[in-house]
């Protein structure tokens, strides 16, 4: 089972998005499951994972709703304000409503933040506690910039099951990138910690970028998590600045060539709905 472990949805005419800004035009439009269900189709995908987009606890309950009325949607990773001191009881409301089976995660675009320790403070820890105490993940939306802080964090959280979004954002289009090695390398020695090989064509060349850009990349990434703790996402329609979706999966099968059958079925899916315990039989 093939399993996307991040995509998106959207709609510029009922919300802000300010990250979506002009430059990304391509892409400032509607997304939602009608779009994305053909190119599961095509692509042998059974199950997704709906990533936030926005601070915005109304986007959170509009994603669980869509995933109860969405076949192929089996979790929803979903924001709450972690510095807020009642952290607790919002998860505890969301996960009382009736689609709220479907919330596996949490997440922020800590990348945005102004103080690079931003997961750091006291009030983000003491939400982040409450996550795991939930029996939900946190999915870092980070740069390098931000893994240092995101390494003594989770050095300081072993009960919580974190997931590191798009590799961290190397920077794929140099070719190599020294600094976001050395910061993601130590990850390794930590087991709660998971990472997502997704987000990768748009840190490429987007115009001109080959399957062979990519692979270095996600060969370091398996070399130190290992394959039970690395799985696939697409992040559409985010790609689709420089890839078709099939393109992304095709490019990921591209490196994951030289792996085992076992490897490739955790990549694909199975770390994925080991990770997030993702409903899948309904």
């Amino acid at each position: 089972m093939i399993v996307d472990a991040h995509h998106h949805f959207w709609d510029p005419a009922r919300a802000e998005y300010p990250w979506l800004t002009a430059d990304l035009a391509p892409i400032r439009r509607a997304f939602g499951p009608a779009d994305l269900r053909p190119l599961l189709a095509e692509q042998g995908v059974a199950r997704t994972v709906l990533v936030q987009t926005r601070s915005s606890l109304e986007e959170t309950r509009e994603f669980l709703a869509t995933a109860a009325e969405t076949d192929f949607v089996a979790g929803v990773v979903g924001w709450v304000d972690l510095t807020a001191p009642d952290v607790a009881a919002t998860l505890g409301e969301l996960r009382a409503l009736p689609e709220g089976r479907w919330l596996v995660g949490v997440r922020h675009q800590v990348h945005d933040e102004a103080d690079a320790l931003w997961l750091l403070r006291d009030d983000v820890r003491r939400g982040l506690r409450a996550v795991g105490d939930a029996g939900l993940a946190y999915d870092l939306l980070v740069r390098p910039r931000e893994l240092p802080a995101a390494l003594e964090l989770t050095r300081g959280l072993p009960d919580v099951r974190f997931v590191i979004d798009h590799l961290a954002k190397p920077r794929i289009a140099l070719g190599a990138d020294a600094e976001w090695a050395e910061r993601l390398a130590p990850f390794s020695e930590l087991g709660h910690v998971s990472c997502k090989l997704s987000g990768m064509v748009t840190e490429a060349d987007r115009a001109r970028w080959r399957p062979d850009d990519l692979a270095p990349f996600v060969r370091q990434v398996l070399g130190w998590f290992g394959a039970d703790r690395v799985m696939f996402g697409s992040d559409w329609p985010v790609c689709l600045l420089a890839a078709p979706y099939g393109r992304v999966l095709e490019a990921l099968r591209h490196a994951l060539a030289g792996v085992s059958a076992l490897e490739r079925e955790a990549v694909l899916g199975g770390s994925a709905v080991r990770f997030y315990g993702l409903w899948l039989n309904e």
